[in-house]
């Protein structure tokens, strides 16, 4: 219990900003603001389109009526990924938690972080970071009710079969109607070409409203569904996800689902940092500022011998990470640094002489 309470004060002061004592990266106890700086984590945004089928009430009868011998006669779910984006987000990486010195002696004055204690700015203001925005479906049209479009003789019919049968030679009527109308001989023309759309629109809207009644109703919704993968190492098959045709996307133990596998490659391609001081012999005042050099990967995804996407993009787990001499946060300069809020990476930094 002691130890809960104890790391709940422990957020709390990070999430504040309050001056606590901690460990720097050269094992000194110092007062200081404490941080974490960023690991990489992949974000798999996956768009599955499911198809539901439900066939029409006069199914049975479109071989017979219509001479269809392709309508189905049983309703279906079936899903497919229509898409699949990729993007990186940042995690805390508790292996690279540090203390920034904040006292008289050196010119730290703001440390910024993330709302996971990472950093993202010293002395300066943040970049914004743009959040990936939800996936949202197009509106869908309101479905039709083919009884809407039957005549009363249809609606009046005493079976089933007699009500098919009638309304094939309804559909067959308005077919004629159709031709008579393009080919200029109908009995009541229209006096334009706006007019003749709008007559040939309302009787395709017939037409397919009946033949509804014999195809039946196919329903396509497009969900997203977000898969988080933490890359350590290099892979060269893993097991991202499953994913069935029936089923949509299934837990990783379950086997009705087709594995996708992902590949990790590291590229081997660092940005350098000029004016570093890793060692610390040359450096002895470690402000704690430290920054990464991700690394450049290359991650695909495949499913058999179907490759799903290819990227590239940097990591911080495959890079290292550097700290800031100190001389740049000294009582002579004014440093400010702004950070990559994925990576950790510098984005810019500027150094002034204090006067």
């Amino acid at each position: 219990m002691k130890s809960k309470i104890k790391n709940m004060l422990c957020l709390a002061a990070l999430a504040f900003g309050t001056t606590a004592a901690a460990q720097t990266g050269n094992g000194l106890s110092v007062e200081g603001a404490s941080y974490y700086l960023p690991k990489t984590a992949l974000r798999f945004a996956v768009l599955v389109e499911k198809t539901t089928y439900k066939p029409g009430d006069f199914a049975s009868y479109a071989s017979r009526f219509l001479k269809r011998n392709d309508i189905s006669l049983e309703p279906s779910t079936t899903y497919r990924i229509v898409n699949m984006k990729l993007t990186s987000e940042a995690l805390p990486d508790t292996a690279k938690f540090y203390t920034a010195k904040a006292d008289a002696k050196h010119s730290i004055r703001s440390l910024s972080r993330d709302e996971n204690g990472v950093l993202v700015a010293v002395n300066a203001k943040p970049r914004t970071v743009e959040k990936p925005k939800a996936f949202v479906p197009a509106p869908k049209p309101e479905p039709v009710n083919p009884r809407d479009f039957m005549t009363q003789e249809i609606l009046s019919a005493g079976s089933t079969a007699k009500m098919a049968e009638l309304c094939v030679q309804e559909i067959y009527d308005i077919r004629e109607n159709k031709g008579l109308l393009n080919k200029g001989q109908a009995d009541f023309m229209p006096k334009d070409g706006e007019q003749l759309r709008i007559m040939l629109r309302n009787l395709d809207n017939q037409e397919n409203a009946l033949m509804q009644m014999f195809e039946g109703t196919t329903v396509k919704d497009t969900t997203e569904a977000i898969v988080m993968y933490v890359p350590t190492r290099e892979v060269d098959k893993q097991l991202l996800f499953r994913f069935s045709k029936y089923l949509g996307m299934t837990d990783n133990d379950d086997l009705g689902g087709n594995p996708y596998f992902i590949k990790v490659e590291d590229l081997h391609n660092m940005p350098t940092l000029n004016g570093n001081t890793d060692d610390r012999k040359k450096d002895k005042d470690n402000v704690g500022i430290y920054v990464n050099l991700p690394g450049k990967i290359r991650v695909t995804v495949s499913n058999g011998n179907k490759l799903m996407g290819a990227f590239e993009l940097y990591a911080t787990q495959f890079g290292k990470t550097e700290s800031l001499s100190g001389e740049l946060f000294s009582k002579k300069y004014t440093t400010s640094l702004v950070l990559n809020p994925t990576t950790g990476s510098i984005e810019k930094i500027q150094t002034e002489t204090i006067k």
